[in-house]
């Protein structure tokens, strides 16, 4: 693309500037870009930076996507700047590019009217190549995510996308393992949470809160269902005598679930009245994994698709074998989608919701029926891993949520109970960066 600040700085760049619009370029560079008189640059490779559990590195959060939006947006509307071009860059690593460019191919896709493969197109146009995302694991690389595929996620959320901009502002709080440790995947719908421990208390450095820290946010936010998927660390009475439903749908710690625990996982998600918050131990693995079945079965995602979302929602979502798991489980999940959504159809005029979701769970049992020998034994080995978690080794939720600890500041604590109007109050309190420009 031919402009000034192209020929003033080409020999700087790697692989040029990136045009997305009239005033708005992309570049990759070796160093840092200055301002000048016609150019205003700028760069968020420190500013916004991945928090890592193992070997992972992005993609960044949905939190700090919408700093970087209102941020790039501020500039873009300044009156300061309106003669200027603007360069968003980075100068970082292949990781930073990686995340840089899942930012800015997300920012064209949601404020540029671009789809996933036209933003996604000029972005490997310039460099070729981003390195693949991967899986919160220690080992390996099991399952690669490109930028394409988180792109197509941010787009198709948007019909159950994180748009109230107070949630946005909380969702660096409650993130946090002091503040409740939970994010929610669709709002209103799925909210994903770090396991409730029977007293409220700090272990390996993780802090644990009971039960009830968490019945005013449910209450308020319209929580009527608990799924545990993780051993019994408390007495789920606490919550059922509170009004709260709750199910029990254990499987190993870092495994994949069996077809009796989807569908009966799906069941409940379908016929829940209000929003369903779902954890296993460290509310990653097991609990990324069942919602992303949820969301191929109701939206039709594809398993990276839906593996990207939940970890732009809730980093370190969905690890080592969960992921190829889901992937072999999309075209049976689609294939129950347009099934139930035919059902659906085909009852809307009178039938009540009851009927349809006894009819497909007629269906589904069939094929469970078949398998019933695979589901006894998986169930075995569920309870032979139970026993050993029962004599107190670290499983992987335990590393994951002493690791998560480990790197956030717990210069704040207090109950959760009283963080939604601390937070609130306090959102802007603190210099925030974005009030520059």
């Amino acid at each position: 693309t031919s402009c000034s600040a192209h020929r003033e700085c080409g020999s700087k760049l790697s692989c040029g500037f990136l045009c997305l619009s009239d005033q708005l370029y992309f570049a990759l560079l070796h160093q840092k870009l200055k301002s000048s008189p016609d150019r205003h640059c700028f760069c968020i490779d420190e500013e916004l930076s991945y928090e890592n559990f193992y070997a992972d590195f992005g993609p960044l959060n949905l939190a700090m996507f919408y700093r970087f939006c209102c941020k790039l947006n501020k500039k873009l509307k300044s009156c300061a700047l309106a003669k200027k071009t603007i360069v968003f860059y980075t100068c970082g690593d292949r990781k930073k590019q990686a995340n840089a460019a899942y930012l800015i191919g997300s920012y064209a896709v949601m404020h540029l009217q671009k789809t996933p493969e036209e933003a996604y197109s000029l972005l490997v146009s310039q460099n070729g190549s981003y390195l693949p995302f991967r899986d919160a694991s220690f080992g390996a690389c099991m399952y690669n995510l490109s930028i394409l595929d988180c792109l197509l996620a941010g787009w198709i959320s948007q019909k159950f996308s994180h748009t109230q901009t107070d949630m946005m502002l909380l969702y660096y709080f409650f993130q946090r393992a002091e503040n409740g440790d939970f994010n929610w995947i669709i709002p209103g719908k799925f909210l994903a949470f770090s396991g409730p421990h029977p007293n409220s208390k700090i272990e390996n450095g993780y802090p644990l809160h009971a039960p009830e820290a968490y019945f005013p946010y449910f209450r308020k936010h319209n929580v009527t269902t608990i799924i545990r998927l993780n051993k019994k660390m408390y007495d789920a009475k606490r919550f059922t005598d509170m009004g709260f439903k709750h199910h029990d749908l254990f499987f190993v710690d870092g495994s994949t679930p069996n077809d009796a625990i989807i569908t009966k996982f799906l069941n409940i998600c379908e016929n829940a009245d209000g929003a369903i918050a779902v954890h296993c131990k460290a509310g990653l693995g097991r609990t990324g994994t069942l919602i992303g079945c949820y969301m191929m079965k109701q939206f039709r995602l594809t398993a990276a698709e839906a593996i990207a979302w939940i970890r732009i929602c809730r980093p370190g979502s969905i690890i080592g074998p969960q992921q190829n798991f889901i992937d072999e489980k999309q075209a049976s999940l689609w294939a129950e989608g347009d099934l139930y959504r035919q059902k659906i159809n085909e009852q809307e005029n009178g039938s009540s919701k009851t009927l349809v979701a006894g009819i497909l769970s007629g269906v589904e049992d069939i094929s469970i029926n078949g398998t019933n020998k695979n589901i006894s034994q998986r169930k075995t080995v569920s309870e032979m891993h139970s026993e050993e978690e029962e004599c107190g080794g670290l499983t992987q939720g335990d590393k994951l949520r002493a690791l998560k600890s480990k790197r956030q500041s717990r210069a704040s604590t207090g109950s959760i109970s009283n963080s939604e109007s601390k937070a609130s109050g306090n959102k802007r309190s603190s210099k925030d960066p974005d009030d520059q420009i």
